[in-house]
């Protein structure tokens, strides 16, 4: 790494040990004589010390930062002795990269590891947080006469749920009430672009970008491309000269892009070229082949596929016409070189070189206007084989060739002389020095071993001709660095003698961007130093204008006769809303004047924009998105809507907005909408938002459906813990906070593959084999998924018992659902004790709630081969051995030291021994009516349970518990489908559990109420 400071110049060498894959050792040298000798400087920064980068302030070049390697420690040396001496800072974080003011020498940014960016207003002596969480390389400083504050900073920051703002604020004044955040809204990670009058961002919504612009701190406007671009990507090109080039990867490219030039405010954009070539780096990033030609404005060089063939095209109106290079007459032999346009041209290869140090394959400079050098080959297409250099002493009109192979070459004495060497992969020990604009090349030595020349520095200073080489004699070979002063080989300084005019032409025509320029140059073969920029315009006289200064506006194509026509998808007879009655607007003719072209009257008029009076228009095109452009937000959370209208007077249109949840505003005209239409919504489900414009002439409206989710924090299904096979049962999914409409409900039944999708919370189903099967819902709301799984055993017939237990079990029950799966194994566990029934056979399941129960389910043996009767038989003799035991009180089971539980029978429950045959016995029909008179009885008790408090309720549902197991389905049961609108409303369902809570007696006082509240926001 090297720096110059003046006759000062800084070089840090590092070494690099592959086997630890680290930097273990560094230097500083430090020479004070243009590189004649170098001092060690290790001492002045600690002689263990590794470092890492070192920065030159531009703005004060004596000024100087030096960073530590973050792998040993975190420092920063500051040196304001052009690198004499250095005084050590520690840091709490570790630099990545820094940030120097533009005009403020002390003022810098530094950005860390942590993504964290802090500022120094005292050439970091001193460092104060900005902002966390920002994407690197995406802050920028203030621009000079554009922003009031100059400290003013400008950045892309995450939100903590990884959304990302552009947010502002000045350096040592960043807290939250200090940020502003010039676009509302988010925008997408590593789009903002800060840049001289312009600021861009990109935001995506439904996988398609849209780019935004900001002219001189207005508000940011959308950014028009041609309505069918739809672009995969978007780079800012240049910002030159109050407009915007940009390249457009379009839907239907990959490794082409096009180039688009804007109106001087950056938003609408015509096509300038098309399918220019992409090349990609060493890093692996994407390098458009365009280059800009310094010191001639609106020139341009590009690269173009077409018909599988790339092409090099040059253009000197900023892209409204392009044509190819014409091919030298001669070789360097002298040699006639037969080359014929358009069939025959010459190709440049355009890419600049990612090494500062090396010349790269194209260089032009502004102090030598007019000289292009480049690497290219001549034939129909551009090729990498069988290259050589060319020039051009008149900005592109003729080409000689100067070397048969590739060379860097340099400018010297501010371009009166050229120097060439030969590419870094061949070793050499000469140079050839041009002061004919390339004509005629002396050769030098420079060194007495060919040496591979990895990069040379040129002019350090403005009153010096100082070049320095530095390479390697090998690849195991230490650095090496050659000085040399090539001022001797001048005899004296440029006098007026010395210089003539040189006319700027394309192709003779003197009319260049709407002016004849005339150029000071030197005369090409004069030995004598410029020592200063000498490259100026003699005069500019503007020229009138034509055809060719004009371009094709926004919305217009330019067709096979040269003229611009309406896109298919433009109606030129739109007139922008803004445009009110009374008011004037212009009119396209089609055309627009080709951004700092400077001709003058001819065509002007007929090219411009007309003058016309706003007609009255009905409004049309209305539009309405919301700002992030997605159709779902959090329940009390603040929508943004904004409304759009294509035509219309904006000023006389009322403006109304129907919210959909009862509420409704409206404006008397369209500007009140600029900002959005802020609303926020107090309860969850989906809104129709309709959006109505209209005045005298007409009306428009437009209608979005907008849903309004609450996340889901718990879901619970309800299920049979034991089913009769080939019977449909009920399964139900409660869901807290309870909200329809905007939930999605997914079933996983058995060994489906597929899941059975409902909007609603109860489904059907039938199990058609025996067996142990799982039935899995997942609930599906805004970006959360919860799920929650029964195991359910399906039987051809079953018995089954009512259990209840001794009153100090209730102490210790939790009433969750671990709590209750870890009791039902105990009480298992306690009844097989009393009975050789088969452990598989008996399944224990605990009912949520208190006073606690359970229910005991007796189930046949798989398999079995005695007969059906028999299997009942056996069932009903193990029911009779257990429910003797219980009334013995035998069953008990002890839940923690001195803490026994005593488990008791309660009743038989309604799904006795039953199975799929039409048969009925007398018991079966006893059974039957019991159920009925008991189903009354309930329904009575329920009815008037207010008036008899000593009643003991049980609520068998209770909808806030998760992973219950729920009472067994019998066959004779004729349970109906429920249905969504049958479900009990929130206030029901507190009320009932509620109830039940207060007729389980005193005894449980302690218990806390809890609500399963809606999902709603008040």
């Amino acid at each position: 790494m090297m720096m110059f400071c003046f006759q000062v110049i800084l070089i840090l060498t590092k070494l690099y040990d592959f086997h630890l894959g680290s930097v273990t050792e560094s230097t500083l040298w430090r020479s004070t004589d243009y590189g004649s000798t170098y001092e060690k400087m290790n001492d002045k920064v600690g002689t263990k010390t590794v470092l890492s980068y070192l920065y030159v302030c531009p703005t004060n070049k004596r000024k100087i930062m030096v960073l530590t390697d973050p792998e040993f420690e975190s420092s920063l040396l500051i040196s304001s002795d052009e690198g004499a001496s250095y005084q050590k800072y520690r840091l709490s974080f570790y630099i990545l990269s820094l940030l120097f003011h533009p005009t403020r020498e002390d003022w810098a940014l530094a950005y860390s590891h942590d993504q964290k960016l802090y500022s120094s207003l005292d050439f970091g002596r001193k460092w104060l947080l900005v902002q966390e969480r920002v994407t690197p390389s995406r802050f920028y400083w203030s621009v000079t006469g554009l922003d009031k504050e100059a400290d003013l900073v400008h950045m892309e920051a995450h939100t903590p749920d990884g959304r990302v703002q552009y947010v502002t604020c000045r350096a040592q004044m960043c807290s939250e009430p200090n940020r502003n955040y010039p676009f509302l809204g988010y925008i997408d990670i590593s789009s903002l672009v800060v840049q001289d009058d312009y600021m861009f961002i990109q935001v995506t919504t439904n996988g398609r970008a849209s780019y935004y612009v900001s002219y001189q701190r207005e508000p940011f406007i959308r950014i028009k491309l041609p309505k069918y671009s739809l672009p995969k990507d978007l780079h800012i090109v240049s910002t030159d000269e109050n407009q915007v080039f940009a390249a457009v990867q379009e839907w239907n490219q990959n490794d082409t892009y096009n180039l688009y030039l804007s109106d001087t405010r950056g938003i609408l954009f015509t096509l300038a070229m098309e399918n220019v070539k992409t090349t990609r780096g060493l890093a692996g990033n994407q390098m458009l082949d365009l280059y800009e030609v310094a010191g001639i404005k609106g020139m341009l060089l590009a690269n173009k596929r077409q018909e599988n063939q790339v092409k090099t095209y040059i253009t000197y109106n900023k892209g409204r016409d392009w044509r190819l290079l014409q091919a030298p007459a001669a070789d360097l032999a002298g040699n006639d070189i037969h080359c014929v346009l358009p069939f025959c041209s010459l190709h440049l290869q355009l890419h600049t070189s990612e090494n500062p140090y090396l010349s790269g394959a194209i260089s032009t400079k502004t102090s030598a206007p007019g000289i292009i050098v480049a690497t290219g080959n001549i034939g129909t297409e551009l090729s990498y084989n069988n290259v050589g250099m060319f020039i051009s002493s008149d900005a592109g009109n003729n080409w000689r060739q100067i070397f048969e192979e590739e060379h860097n070459v340099w400018f010297l004495d501010k371009g009166g002389a050229l120097v060439a060497v030969k590419q870094p992969s061949v070793p050499t020990r000469h140079l050839w020095i041009s002061f004919d604009e390339g004509r005629q090349w002396a050769r030098h030595s420079f060194s007495l071993v060919p040496l591979f020349v990895d990069g040379v520095l040129v002019e350090a200073g403005t009153e010096n001709q100082i070049m320095t080489f530095f390479g390697h004699f090998s690849h195991r070979s230490e650095w090496q660095l050659i000085k040399i002063d090539y001022k001797s080989i001048f005899n004296r300084l440029c006098s007026e003698e010395d210089y003539q005019t040189w006319h700027l032409h394309n192709q003779g025509e003197p009319c260049v961007m709407g002016q004849k320029q005339i150029y000071m140059k030197r005369r090409p073969g004069n030995y004598c130093m410029l020592g200063k920029d000498y490259a100026k315009i003699l005069s500019a006289e503007s020229c009138i204008c034509r055809a060719h200064d004009f371009e094709c506006d926004y919305g217009y194509e330019r067709r096979g006769d040269g003229n611009c026509r309406p896109a298919f998808w433009f109606n030129p007879a739109s007139v922008s809303r803004s445009c009110s009655q009374g008011q004037n607007y212009y009119n396209s003719t089609g055309y627009r004047k080709v951004v700092s072209n400077n001709c003058t009257k001819g065509v002007k008029d007929m090219y411009t924009a007309r003058k016309q009076q706003c007609p009255n228009r009905a409004p049309k095109g209305l539009a309405l998105t919301t700002r992030e452009g997605v159709l779902t937000t959090s329940l009390g959370a603040n929508v943004t809507f904004l409304v759009h209208l294509d035509e219309g007077d904006s000023m006389r249109t009322n403006i109304q907005l129907d919210f959909g949840d009862g509420t409704a505003v409206s404006y008397s005209n369209l500007s009140w909408t600029e900002d959005g239409i802020r609303h926020v919504y107090k309860t969850a489900g989906i809104f129709r938002v309709t959006a109505l414009a209209e005045n005298t002439l007409g009306y428009d409206s437009t209608t979005l459906f907008l849903h309004v989710t609450c996340p889901v924090e718990n879901v619970q299904l309800l299920a049979p813990f034991v089913v009769i096979k080939n019977k449909e049962v009920n399964l139900t999914a409660v869901v807290w906070p309870s909200h329809s409409r905007t939930i999605t409900f997914f079933w996983w039944l058995g060994n489906n593959t597929e899941p059975v999708i409902t909007l609603e919370g109860s489904i059907s189903y039938t199990f058609t084999s025996e067996g142990m099967n799982t039935v899995t819902v997942q609930v599906s709301s805004a970006s959360s998924i919860l799920q929650d799984s029964k195991t359910i055993a399906v039987q051809e017939f079953f018995k089954s018992l009512l259990l209840s237990f001794s009153p100090n079990l209730d102490e210790y029950n939790p009433d969750i659902g671990e709590w209750r799966q870890d009791v039902g194994r105990v009480i298992k566990k306690a009844l097989l004790q009393v009975s050789e029934f088969p452990e598989e056979q008996l399944l224990v399941a605990v009912f949520p709630g208190v006073p606690t129960a359970a229910e005991l389910f007796l189930l046949p043996q798989k398999n079995q081969s005695e007969s059906r009767k028999k299997s009942e038989e056996e069932l009903e003799k193990i029911s009779e051995i257990l429910v003797s035991a219980l009334n013995q009180n035998l069953v008990e089971f002890e839940l923690k030291p001195g803490a026994r539980v005593i488990v008791y029978i309660t009743q038989l429950t309604l799904a006795p021994l039953v199975d799929s045959s039409p048969r009925h016995s007398s018991s079966a029909m006893l059974m039957l009516l019991s159920v009925v008179f008991l189903g009354l009885a309930v329904f009575l008790i329920y009815k008037f349970k207010r008036k008899i408090p000593w009643i003991n309720i049980y609520a068998e549902v209770n909808q806030e518990k998760e992973q219950e197991m729920i009472g067994s389905v019998g066959q004779n049961d004729s349970t109906p489908k429920i249905t969504l609108s049958e479900f009990s409303t929130a206030k029901e369902l507190m009320e009932k559990d509620l109830d039940a809570r207060v007729k389980r007696g005193v005894g449980n006082a302690y218990e806390s109420t809890r609500e399963i509240p809606n999902c709603t926001s008040v």
